[in-house]
């Protein structure tokens, strides 16, 4: 039996899942949001408590048990408190600003970035050089922030470019003189 996959999931105050077919769907106060439903796998809601089971031992299966109950239990916690994820935007002449549904960022090229903001995400620039990415679906909040971060990853020498807050930059020592 799947350690995660056994796991119940607490449904809080002010979400309801209801079940339609081989989907799962998750609304609260943040929005709504849809589990697929693999074939084999079964969720019952009690009492505030989803339940996840699988139909047999196969392993396919096993795969996919721990998986939607992950699943589940993440778009409960969105729908409910939301994910967001901050990036530091560090350099020289390096600035960041939000332009309507566009986040226009100039990263050291010749051109500056715009970036369309997609729907369900909400983009905030508390301070200069901070980008908080928020919403209620984990994987998008993951996703764009990720590509923002690929426009210019912070390199090793001097440290310049996007980069998440806490993360270390291994630095490299530049060339010597000889």
């Amino acid at each position: 039996m799947s350690r995660i996959g056994k796991a119940p999931v607490t449904i809080v105050p002010g979400v309801t899942v209801t079940l339609a077919g081989r989907q799962a769907n998750v609304k609260g106060p943040k929005g709504e949001l849809p589990v697929a439903l693999p074939v084999g796998i079964e969720v019952k809601v009690e009492d505030g408590v989803a339940t996840v089971t699988r139909a047999d031992d196969s392993a396919r299966l096993r795969a996919l048990h721990g998986t939607v109950r992950s699943l589940l239990a993440n778009c409960v916690q969105g729908v409910s408190q939301g994910f967001s994820k901050t990036l530091e935007v560090e350099g020289v002449g390096y600035r960041v600003k939000l332009e309507g549904a566009q986040l226009v960022m100039s990263l050291g090229y010749s051109h500056p970035i715009e970036f369309a903001v997609p729907p369900g995400i909400q983009i905030q620039l508390p301070s200069a050089g901070t980008i908080e990415v928020s919403g209620c679906d984990k994987q998008q909040v993951g996703e764009v922030s990720a590509r923002l971060r690929g426009f210019a990853p912070a390199e090793p020498y001097k440290g310049k470019g996007v980069k998440y807050k806490g993360e270390r930059i291994r630095r490299k020592a530049g060339k010597t003189v000889a």
